[in-house]
């Protein structure tokens, strides 16, 4: 059969077992995990139902998981700060050392960061913070160490 095997996750359980219906409805393999990637455990947990999901090889691993909080730098609490930044850079970042062994192992393994054009100029959008969260993206991904 030709086609992708794809597990992904998402906070909110409802919308994710009804896209995951949807999915399945039009014949896609498709699997789920519930996983808010802010969370370190929750994290680790995720990775591992994927390594077991997929006999410990990935081909490919997209980070695409991102929040966005629209209002001024000044006026973000630290625990908005923390969550944009555990959301849109630690879970990136942590997701891909996790997922890292399991691409090497597939020979042929990638890694796709959804970025942004607010992280590389600035964007009227209301939010640098997010923008921040994304632009450094280019720096860290774009090193060769990370080739498998």
């Amino acid at each position: 059969m030709l086609g992708a095997r794809v597990h992904t996750c998402a906070r909110d359980e409802t919308q994710l077992q009804e896209s995951l219906r949807k999915w399945q409805a039009k014949g896609f393999q498709v699997t789920a995990s519930v996983c808010d990637v802010s969370s370190r455990e929750q994290r680790e947990k995720l990775m591992e139902t994927v390594s077991s999901l997929f006999q410990g090889k990935l081909n490919i691993f997209v980070n695409n998981a991102a929040t966005f909080i629209v209002k001024p730098a000044t006026e973000f609490t630290a625990e908005e700060y923390s969550f944009v930044m555990a959301t849109n850079l630690e879970s990136a970042f942590h997701l891909s050392q996790l997922a890292h062994p399991l691409l090497k192992a597939s020979s042929l393994g990638s890694i796709v960061f959804i970025s942004s054009v607010s992280g590389i100029v600035h964007t009227d959008t209301g939010s640098c913070i997010y923008g921040a969260s994304k632009g450094i993206y280019v720096c860290i991904y774009s090193d060769s160490e990370w080739s498998t």
